[in-house]
């Protein structure tokens, strides 16, 4: 089948590689080039370089309205989007069939960041939906789905590319489903639709009013971006494993033990003990090496009570 996709990060790449190994992939359509670190340089989507690599056609549009001529004649079979990052105009989805990939078990977590939430709010199990895609928000029909279990240790880094290889197989699965005419697609249940949030830096700041659990769940969501944070004074220290303990009640919520092996914040209920984290203008440490250089300003979080 020849196939125009869409998707921007490593999800999408992943997705992308497996597509590419099964049926003939006549373009990639990426978000633009984004300006980043201080100098604002720009800076293209990894999967444009991943495309050119394979030999295929990079499209990069502010706007996929104002280019659907360039749509009507890429020829192709087939539109699947794999977290592209907008949503498909009607005029666009009313061209080709167009199916998604999407990191969750629809109806349930609709939206740009099922992954995140799915961490943050503990849940053992979650999956991947491939799915007729719609003008609404994830709410086109289901064509196949798969569970895959959280592990204890999964935070987004690990668990992002679980389900990516899964939806990828489950992607090739779909379309020969397409192909030989057997697909079958069966409506949400809009009325058990949760739907989430985009994710915004300040949400990643751990505020010691919450339990430890909450707090282990936010570090394992916001892993990659946008990492969560404490302040200790000025200091802001990006946390990118913790685990919830028990013990250290003598504390109050935000105040930190520290010694030579452990750097622990009292929470609401329980106590954060910080695994791996980064000093400004530090590198990114084991809690024992961090230990070693640092020297606490404050024995209390800027965030609490």
């Amino acid at each position: 089948m020849k196939i125009l996709f869409f998707g921007t990060p490593l999800f999408a790449e992943i997705v992308l590689k497996k597509l590419v190994s099964k049926h003939k992939v006549v373009g990639v359509v990426c978000q633009t080039d984004k300006p980043a670190n201080r100098g604002k340089k720009l800076v293209s989507p990894k999967i444009k370089a991943l495309a050119e690599s394979l030999g295929i056609k990079v499209y990069q549009f502010e706007r996929l309205k104002d280019n659907l001529d360039t749509f009507r004649n890429i020829d192709c079979d087939l539109f699947v989007t794999a977290s592209y990052g907008k949503i498909l105009p009607k005029e666009l989805l009313d061209m080709k069939l167009c199916i998604n990939v999407h990191p969750s078990m629809l109806p349930k977590y609709r939206g740009s960041t099922p992954i995140q939430t799915a961490l943050l709010n503990g849940d053992k199990e979650t999956g991947v939906t491939i799915m007729k895609t719609a003008v609404g928000m994830d709410d086109g029909d289901i064509i196949l789905q798969e569970k895959v279990e959280i592990c204890e240790d999964d935070d987004y880094n690990s668990l992002m590319p679980k389900l990516a290889e899964v939806g990828s197989e489950l992607l090739l699965k779909a379309i020969e489903k397409i192909e030989n005419g057997s697909v079958k697609y069966i409506k949400q249940n809009d009325s058990k639709a949760t739907f989430v949030k985009l994710i915004e830096k300040e949400d990643a700041e751990l505020d010691f009013n919450l339990d430890a659990q909450k707090l282990e769940n936010m570090v394992k969501a916001y892993v990659e971006n946008p990492t969560s944070y404490l302040f200790v004074g000025n200091d802001r220290i990006k946390v990118f494993k913790a685990k919830a303990i028990s013990g250290f009640e003598a504390l109050k919520p935000g105040e930190i033990y520290a010694d030579k092996k452990q750097f622990v914040v009292k929470a609401k209920t329980g106590a954060l003990s910080v695994l791996k984290c980064q000093a400004p203008g530090g590198k990114v440490l084991a809690v024992k090496d961090f230990l070693n250089g640092y020297r606490f300003t404050e024995k209390k979080v800027s965030k609490c009570c």
